[in-house]
């Protein structure tokens, strides 16, 4: 390697670092602020990065691809999706290639898993509630789907949903409602 192509290649390798080392600081000193998850859809048999954000009236709650919020529907039962149809084009399940698996993020209470749609297609749970994202919503942080109809919650880094929607230590709510959510 001649002289000077090793110094542009030095030059580039301390760049690089100090950008890592720089967004690294910076993502510490603000992390309420950091809207984190998954910005890419992964391959069959691959990894889904499930991230998290924090608000000062909802707390830490879960965010999937481009950092947009997740729901869980409280009268879903648990490994049971009740969001179709209409429903599910106002509240798009989080779905993957089937033999995805999901990657916590830090401070995860319960585990991932997926199940079977009844549309065929895998969907994203945590602590066995399915997973969805509101198309209300457009940019990462927004929780335009936080309480609607009484059975609509951001997915609570907890786990869990207690019955006025809170994240909590109680079992999911399962109150009775009406079996469409589809205009909400």
């Amino acid at each position: 390697m001649r002289p000077s192509s090793r110094w542009t290649y030095m030059t580039g390798v301390a760049v690089g670092i100090a950008l890592i080392a720089a967004a690294c600081s910076s993502a510490a000193a603000t992390p309420s602020a950091v809207v984190l998850g998954a910005t890419s859809t992964p391959a069959a048999g691959g990894h889904f990065a499930v991230g998290t954000t924090a608000s000062s009236s909802l707390g830490a709650y879960l965010t999937g691809q481009n950092g947009m919020t997740l729901y869980v529907l409280t009268s879903d039962t648990p490994d049971t999706s009740t969001c179709t149809a209409s429903c599910a084009t106002n509240w798009p399940p989080l779905t993957v290639p089937s033999g995805t698996t999901a990657t916590s993020p830090v401070g995860a209470m319960d585990s991932f898993g997926t199940i079977t749609r009844p549309d065929g297609t895998t969907q994203v749970t945590y602590n066995h509630m399915p997973l969805y994202y509101y198309s209300g919503d457009s940019a990462a942080g927004d929780t335009n789907g936080e309480g609607k109809l009484g059975v609509w919650f951001v997915a609570p880094l907890s786990g869990t949903v207690t019955s006025t929607g809170a994240p909590g230590s109680a079992a999911p709510a399962t109150p009775a409602a009406p079996a469409s959510y589809g205009g909400y």
